[in-house]
C-alpha cells in the first residue's frame, strides 16, 4: 500500500493559526498521598496540530479532492511536509544562512505521517480566497 502525499500545489499553513498539542501518555495512579503519581499508559504518543490554509478556488479544489478522494474523507494516513521545519533555511549557530557552493540557501526537509483530526475541515470565504481550517494527528 502506498501512503499518499500532501499535494505540492497547496501553500504552506498559516503561521498565525498553527497550534500543536501533545496527547497525555500518563495514567494517574490512585493513592492517598497529596502528590499525584503517574505511570505510562501508552508506549508512543501522537501529537495534534491545528492548521489553516488560505486557498484560491483552484487550490481549494485540490484540497477538497485530497480530503475526499485521496484520504477517503480523512480515513487514510498521508505524508505531509512538517510545517515547522520543511522549507526553512538551515542556519549556523551564529544565525547565518548555510549556502551551497552556488550561493543558494540550504533548506530543511522533514515530513510527518498524519491522519486528519476528529473534526472535518471547515472553511470561510473572504473576498476571492478561502480559509480552510483543519486538524491532523501526527503519528508517533
Amino acid at each position: 500500500m502506498t501512503v499518499p502525499s500532501w499535494p505540492t500545489a497547496l501553500p504552506r499553513p498559516l503561521r498565525s493559526s498553527y497550534r500543536a498539542s501533545a496527547t497525555d501518555p500518563r495514567l494517574k495512579r490512585a493513592q492517598d498521598a497529596p502528590v499525584p503519581a503517574y505511570r505510562r499508559r501508552y508506549s508512543s504518543v501522537a501529537r495534534g496540530l491545528q492548521l489553516s490554509l488560505v486557498l484560491s478556488r483552484a487550490e481549494k479544489a485540490v484540497f477538497d479532492k485530497f480530503h475526499a478522494e485521496t484520504t477517503g474523507f480523512g480515513t487514510t494516513p498521508f505524508w505531509m511536509p512538517d510545517p515547522v521545519t520543511d522549507g526553512w533555511p538551515l542556519l549556523t549557530p551564529e544565525g547565518q544562512y548555510l549556502l551551497t557552493p552556488e550561493g543558494q540557501r540550504i533548506l530543511l526537509s522533514a515530513r510527518l505521517l498524519c491522519v486528519f483530526g476528529d473534526e472535518v475541515p471547515s472553511e470561510t470565504l473572504r473576498g476571492m480566497s478561502f480559509t480552510v481550517s483543519f486538524s491532523v494527528w501526527v503519528m508517533p
